[in-house]
């Protein structure tokens, strides 16, 4: 299946067209393979945030990282 990226102009409305692709879409099925495995509930608590409220936040996050990592 290829990916299909569309790009259009900020404010501007869905086609009918672009609204019934997406329902579509909406319908289909999640599909679990091996490289998109499906993740148990820990698995997912495991997903830290990308944005931090504050660089402090942010050093404190990736110097925890490191600690683990280094382990």
């Amino acid at each position: 299946m290829a990916t299909v990226i569309y790009r259009r102009a900020a404010g501007s409305g869905l086609t009918p067209e672009e609204a019934a692709m997406l329902e579509e879409a909406e319908r289909l099925p999640q599909v679990y393979d091996d490289d998109c495995p499906r993740l148990s509930p820990e698995e997912l608590a495991e997903f830290q945030p990308v944005h931090f409220a504050t660089w402090a936040a942010r050093n404190r996050a990736l110097r925890k990282e490191a600690a683990v990592a280094a382990n």
